[in-house]
């Protein structure tokens, strides 16, 4: 989407910015030997041209950047609080990305076969036309039986959805495919009223499930792998700008560090300190330099 964020009271800076996209630009900047493919579609305006050269710059694999003839991007503004807590408005209902699964032919599936880890979450899921959602799972499902590890992230958009029985009706099917889950307890807080990593845990159990990492905001990561739990300890960020992000650099790095052999507390170490990094910095996407630089320091 195209990101707007206020740099005062009358200038926006413009950038461009979404849950999937943001994990795949932190896991390439950490891991570049990885090839990381946004799948996505886009327009063919100026700012839709604008948007794919960001994803070059990123060194973004742009291979299932479909354009759409008539459709253009999204486009979201942020606002912050003092506490550097986020809030958006969206215009979204003439977006390209809604269109996408239009665009996953059976050559498209084949050549998604090929890779390792396939990754969506539930605005991805939200976003796309709800006509196309029962050809979304059948495509899924056709790439988890091609061998490719499926990983999802409920982050949970209310306004999105039509109704939450409609968001869980959709979640019952991607918890029901994937391999890796990556839930926030807010996420389940407001869709299930469930409060406590624990519960998650408890929620996710029933399911074939492989690797479920639940993330609790500053406080902690507790990961279950098969039959073993963890509980992992995250250092708080004392100066937040904006948590716009978090969670997704969190996801990004996480998953990089996983497919590059990682164990898992170091892939969850690494993960926090990049979530940390992106929120003491405005907008979804830090500057690179800084990224790097901390991430260097973190041990990459």
């Amino acid at each position: 989407m195209v990101e707007l964020r206020a740099m005062n009271e009358s200038a926006l800076h413009q950038s461009f910015a979404g849950d999937v996209y943001n994990s795949a630009v932190y896991l390439k900047r950490c891991f570049p030997e990885i090839n990381a493919a946004v799948v996505t579609a886009i327009g063919q305006d100026k700012l839709s041209t604008q948007m794919l050269e960001r994803f070059n710059s990123e060194s973004l694999d742009t291979d299932f950047v479909f354009a759409h003839d008539t459709k253009v991007p999204g486009m979201y503004y942020i606002e912050t609080d003092e506490a550097g807590e986020r809030s958006f408005s969206y215009w979204r209902n003439d977006s390209a990305a809604k269109k996408v699964v239009e665009f996953l032919t059976a050559d498209v599936v084949e050549q998604l076969s090929a890779g390792d880890m396939f990754f969506f979450s539930g605005i991805s899921l939200a976003v796309i036309d709800p006509n196309t959602r029962a050809q979304f799972w059948q495509k899924v499902e056709q790439l988890k039986q091609a061998g490719v590890s499926i990983v999802f992230d409920p982050n949970y958009r209310a306004r999105l959805w039509q109704s939450p029985d409609e968001t869980k009706e959709q979640y019952h099917h991607a918890f029901n495919v994937s391999d890796v889950v990556l839930p926030g307890v807010e996420d389940f807080e407001m869709l299930y009223g469930l409060n406590t990593v624990q519960a998650v845990i408890d929620f996710c159990k029933p399911y074939d499930i492989h690797e479920v990492v639940v993330k609790n905001g500053p406080k902690s990561v507790v990961t279950m792998i098969g039959e073993e739990q963890l509980s992992h300890n995250i250092t708080p960020v004392t100066h937040v700008v904006d948590t716009t992000s978090a969670g997704d650099a969190f996801n990004g790095v996480y998953l990089g560090a996983r497919l590059s052999g990682r164990a898992i507390d170091d892939a969850v170490n690494l993960a926090a300190k990049a979530a940390g990094t992106v929120i003491q910095q405005p907008g979804a996407i830090a500057p690179k330099d800084i990224f790097q630089q901390a991430m260097r320091v973190a041990g990459l």
